[in-house]
């Protein structure tokens, strides 16, 4: 769509420059800061410089666990013979994964645009920066907005003095194109995106070593949670340095030579920086604006709003969980909020969040060492349901846990897990947290049998004083 045209109902008409709502940027949180504002009956523009989903849709979280699942496919077939089932695994073909990763992407985007459209959004492609208050500037147009909403993302960090190649040194996105399995790894960094490369790469065959310089992987996460990770992880031949700081990488002809601290080096095929991800927001008229930041940061209040009147900011430039799924909540809030109808804040602690590496990590609310710190050493209590005793977790082979965090006679604070597919457990994980639950109320709660959905059920039962399947 071109940006002299907007569309409304499937209509087109000539568009002017001045709107009830200008988005800079089309990820998760501007995509559906606009989607809900139009359907809330006002006028939108979004600018997007490149496609419209941004990072989480073409470079992050779709294309990633796609090969997450494609991982999952190729350890599914080297380990067949545990089910019963004759198969073999002759080898992975890269090509077609990327054109199966593609695929999944390219109908993704698809769908959106048509949505966009459909909802009489005017898009505005180019590189937009803010020239004023209320005013966004694109290749020599302005357009301005009864109020805008910054959500132009992040990108992915580097170290001083580490120069990524894109050929043996790389960052996610080039990763995600890579043509080949390479035959060994050293991935620098073991929060999220660190630990789901190093799984996928080693369930396609390549030695992988991780080297994180905090003491533990996941670090975000509950302590329990990492060690269950890294355990895991070692079973199946990931090498996890933790407490090593990066010193150096030089190339060679055949890879890379990783020094960390104390002189030690690491060989391999290739280097993955995976060290967290900057907001994008150097260069495109904040601060000229006057627009409040903190280390590059866009700092608002609990209702996204900066300090300027009128101006919002959603997603991974606000300082905070950098979720595709946290930048949609606050970009929908914040269209709820320029239509008046006044929506509750966002609950940062109630975000969940999800490692899809294998196994994989989910949880929400507080870990036991933030509970603590909040409500008191003595006030908290903690449980920890195994899975062993989950009979489709048997039935998947996974091993891992539920940990319930709660107050002493009180709602529990958070839920954390560990296992193949407990991601898709922390929809009523969140529930729990987020209705301020006691055990009590959810332990009579009917959990299906058998699925990993009834290790919820059961860790409440323990918690409340009616262990089950579970030794009391």
């Amino acid at each position: 769509m071109s940006p002299e045209t907007w569309i409304t109902h499937g209509r087109t008409t000539v568009a002017d420059t001045d709107f009830d709502v200008l988005i800079l940027g089309a990820g998760s949180g501007g995509y559906a800061c606009a989607l809900r504002a139009a359907q809330l009956g006002l006028r939108v523009a979004l600018v997007e410089k490149g496609d419209l989903g941004g990072t989480c849709l073409h470079v992050g979280c779709i294309p990633t666990k796609a090969l997450l699942h494609a991982a999952e496919v190729a350890d599914s077939a080297r380990d067949s013979e545990q089910f019963g089932v004759r198969a073999t695994l002759e080898g992975i073909d890269m090509a077609g994964v990327n054109s199966y990763k593609d695929g999944v992407v390219s109908r993704l985007f698809k769908g959106l645009t048509g949505l966009v459209k459909g909802r009489g959004v005017t898009v505005v492609a180019g590189e937009g920066r803010l020239t004023g208050p209320r005013e966004v500037t694109v290749d020599g147009t302005a357009y301005t907005g009864r109020h805008v909403v910054l959500a132009t993302g992040s990108y992915s960090r580097s170290l001083p003095g580490l120069e990524v190649d894109g050929e043996r040194i790389l960052t996610s996105e080039h990763a995600l194109r890579l043509e080949r399995v390479p035959s060994s790894v050293v991935v620098l960094g073991g929060g999220v995106i660190g630990c789901e490369f190093a799984s996928v790469w080693r369930s396609f065959g390549a030695e992988v070593t991780i080297v994180e310089a905090l003491p533990r992987l996941v670090a975000a996460e509950d302590e329990a949670s990492s060690k269950v990770l890294e355990r895991t992880f070692k079973k199946r031949g990931i090498k996890a340095r933790t407490g090593t700081p990066f010193e150096s990488v030089k190339t060679t002809d055949h890879g890379v030579v990783v020094t960390v601290e104390g002189g030690e080096t690491i060989e391999a095929e290739l280097l993955l920086v995976a060290v967290g991800r900057g907001p994008v927001t150097d260069g495109l008229g904040y601060d000229e604006q006057g627009v409040e930041m903190e280390r590059g940061f866009v700092r608002t209040d609990e209702r996204c709003r900066t300090n300027l009147e009128g101006v919002y900011a959603v997603g991974d430039i606000v300082p905070g969980l950098q979720l595709a799924h946290r930048g949609f909540q606050q970009g929908i809030f914040v269209a709820e909020d320029i239509a008046g109808l006044d929506p509750t804040p966002i609950d940062e602690a109630g975000i969940p969040r999800v490692t899809y590496s294998h196994p994989e990590v989910a949880s929400v609310g507080l870990d036991e060492a933030t509970a603590r710190s909040t409500y008191g050493e003595d006030a908290v209590e903690t449980l920890t349901y195994d899975l062993g005793g989950n009979g489709k977790s048997q039935i998947l082979k996974t091993q891992g846990f539920v940990k319930l965090v709660r107050v002493t006679d009180g709602p529990v604070v958070g839920v954390h897990m560990v296992g193949d597919r407990v991601g898709e457990l922390i929809g009523e994980a969140q529930l729990i947290y987020g209705w301020e639950a006691h055990a009590e109320d959810v332990a009579p709660l009917v959990h299906a049998h058998p699925t990993q959905n009834e290790a919820l059920g059961e860790a409440h039962l323990a918690l409340a004083g009616k262990a089950l399947h579970a030794h009391s």
